[in-house]
């Protein structure tokens, strides 16, 4: 079904084609795309939406030695099949295959590994100034979406790279916004003009005339920014210091590659706006590109899920949450750094419109945002990810937790991630918001505990954090109520001799099972911070070993408060005890199945059980 793709391993194969096939390449492998993703899940809409830009990158530039920096990584699926990874597509995301993201260490092509957004600017133009630096001649691109473009650190390294004289080119794939209807024959037309040597020597020659001249030479500047502002949106980029050139059709293989080949030739900073449709090629994904964003295994004729989940995950828990709690408080703000599909928050901005705020790939403002509400008796509750929430830490500690500003967050993905890997895992939230004065933080053993505490977080005057795991829960009860519970208590669940299992959040159901392999005690501590001095103490007098077990690193988290707690209280214990840290280990964890990565970090019931019997005499 793909035979002209079948003979491209690499793109230096793509380079010899004639340029009438490679409309056929880009309908093979978009084709291929949709079945492969089909079977392993992961990110579509995006990657189809880029087929023919990453065909034109590698046509006109001579990669690897030319640098393609893509943003995020969310679009490079085309990109590893065109750079000897076909083969390895039905291994994707899967343990020991192929990772969703760009990766240095997978392929000479990956230029810079990426996962979080808003960093290709700043890394391309880092290795454009390299090249000048070394006198090399090779090419930085960065790609970058319209989303990512909404991040304070894209236009930090726009400010910074226009003022260069290097040879960076900058690809904004636009895919949302109001100029699309710009797109068509007349700005194709106009790319070509702006991107040619002619242009480019009219103009510098222009500005070397009328430079003597200094009343005509502002003149000349503005009626240029005029006339290109009527037709093309480009003059912010141009303020920057770029050379702009667009909108042109992101699906017009012939306009993008007379137009690249055009930049290629030109020095100093570029910019290119294409304009490019999600989903393109696959009717389910362009009706409904958020649906197909990420996706798990589907049917490749319709769309359809073929697995569908049982229970409710976390994440819809939290948003059932939102919807019900701000209908008793009007005070109640949702915000969100550009997750309302991920973070499950539809129904709420569909409910309360007014009261929703998604501030796109900026979470940095997303908690000033949160502190400036709570300065003025709004109640807000930022909606974010663990590994996202590490890019707004400094506004964490000044903006909100050093005012003590009433601020709820809700921390999703905390803990492995399974299929998404080292770049999206929650593993060190609990560390790093554990040395934080002011923050009350919460770990939810399940569904309805989640449902509790996120009450307690929202009725605490102060900065409260509720971190919980991707997917579905324990199936546990989930009650209706909107109760709190009691801050900094945690409960014994399981009462045993000798062994006491002091667990976090995710890790009490593992902890139970193997607590009846040794018959031991076992602690739902619940509050990581305050943690419950009592219950600890009196663990300690009654047990002679004590296990802390959290699904986050083991380097200053829940077990290392623990141990300070034990430390602090020795001298009123009788008796020694032995004590272990159990969480994950000092290193990244590869993308995998949730389970089984819990396993090879011992974290599961069985792994618990050992690293335990171990200490027993």
């Amino acid at each position: 079904m793909t035979p002209l793709l079948d003979t491209i391993d690499f793109p230096q194969q793509l380079r010899h084609l004639e340029r009438k096939q490679l409309t056929q390449l880009a309908q093979e492998l978009r084709l291929f795309l949709v079945e492969s993703v089909a079977k392993t899940g992961g990110h579509l809409a995006s990657n189809l939406g880029v087929v023919e830009l990453t065909i034109a990158l590698h046509y006109v530039f001579n990669t690897p030695d030319d640098k393609l920096v893509w943003d995020v990584g969310h679009q490079t699926y085309p990109h590893k099949i065109l750079t000897g990874r076909r083969t390895q597509m039905q291994t994707l995301r899967k343990p020991q295959g192929i990772a969703g993201f760009p990766r240095r260490a997978e392929s000479e092509y990956d230029a810079f590994g990426t996962g979080h957004s808003s960093t290709s600017i700043s890394a391309a133009l880092g290795m454009a100034v390299a090249a000048k630096k070394t006198g090399s001649e090779r090419r930085a691109v960065a790609i970058i979406g319209d989303g990512a473009m909404t991040a304070g650190m894209a236009f930090e390294a726009l400010n910074n790279a226009g003022d260069m004289d290097v040879n960076l080119l900058i690809v904004l794939n636009d895919n949302d916004m109001s100029i699309s209807n710009n797109v068509g024959a007349l700005n194709n037309y106009l790319a070509k003009l702006l991107s040619s040597h002619f242009y480019d020597a009219v103009k510098t020659s222009g500005k070397k005339i009328l430079s003597a001249v200094p009343p005509m030479m502002e003149f000349a500047k503005r009626a240029e920014e005029h006339v290109k502002g009527m037709v093309t949106p480009g003059t912010l980029f141009e303020e920057f210091g770029f050379n702009y050139i667009g909108p042109i059709d992101g699906h017009n293989l012939d306009a993008l590659i007379d137009t690249l080949h055009n930049i290629k030739q030109l020095s100093g900073p570029q910019f290119l706006h294409i304009v490019t449709q999600k989903g393109k090629g696959f009717k389910p994904a362009e009706d409904d590109p958020n649906k197909f964003h990420g996706v798990g295994k589907f049917d490749p004729d319709n769309g359809n899920a073929i697995h569908a989940k049982s229970q409710k995950t976390y994440t819809e828990v939290f948003g059932d949450w939102l919807v019900d709690m701000a209908a008793i408080d009007n005070r109640l703000i949702g915000i969100t750094p550009a997750m309302c599909d991920g973070s499950s928050l539809n129904a709420f901005a569909a409910a309360y419109p007014d009261r929703y705020f998604d501030v796109g790939i900026a979470e940095q403002h997303a908690l000033t945002f949160a502190a400036g509400m709570a300065c003025d008796g709004l109640k807000p509750v930022v909606a974010i990810y663990s590994t996202f929430l590490q890019r707004a830490y400094d506004q964490l500690i000044h903006d909100i937790a050093l005012q003590n500003l009433p601020v709820l967050l809700a921390i999703d993905r905390a803990g492995l991630v399974g299929a998404d890997g080292p770049t999206h895992a929650g593993s060190f939230d609990l560390t790093y918001l554990r040395c934080i004065p002011n923050v009350v933080i919460m770990t939810p053993s399940d569904e309805n505990e989640c449902r509790q505490m996120l009450t307690t977080g929202f009725q605490y005057n102060g900065v409260a954090a509720v971190r919980y795991p991707r997917g579905g829960g324990t199936g546990a009860v989930i009650q209706s109520e909107l109760r709190a519970i009691e801050i900094g208590k945690g409960q014994i669940v399981r009462t045993g001799k000798k062994i006491a299992i002091l667990a976090f959040g995710s890790m009490l159901a593992p902890a139970l099972e193997a607590a009846g392999q040794l018959d031991a005690t076992v602690a739902n501590m619940r509050f990581v911070k305050p943690i419950d001095i009592a219950l600890i103490e009196k663990l300690a007098l009654d047990h002679n070993i004590i296990v802390t077990v959290e699904e986050n690193c083991v380097m200053g988290g829940a077990g290392s408060a623990v141990m300070e707690v034990l430390q602090s209280i020795q001298q009123n214990l009788d008796h020694p005890i032995k004590t272990l840290c159990l969480g994950l280990p000092d290193r990244f964890i590869e993308h995998g199945v949730h389970e089984t990565m819990l396993a090879e970090c011992g974290l599961d019931a069985s792994g618990i059980a050992s690293a335990i019997a171990k200490l027993i005499p």
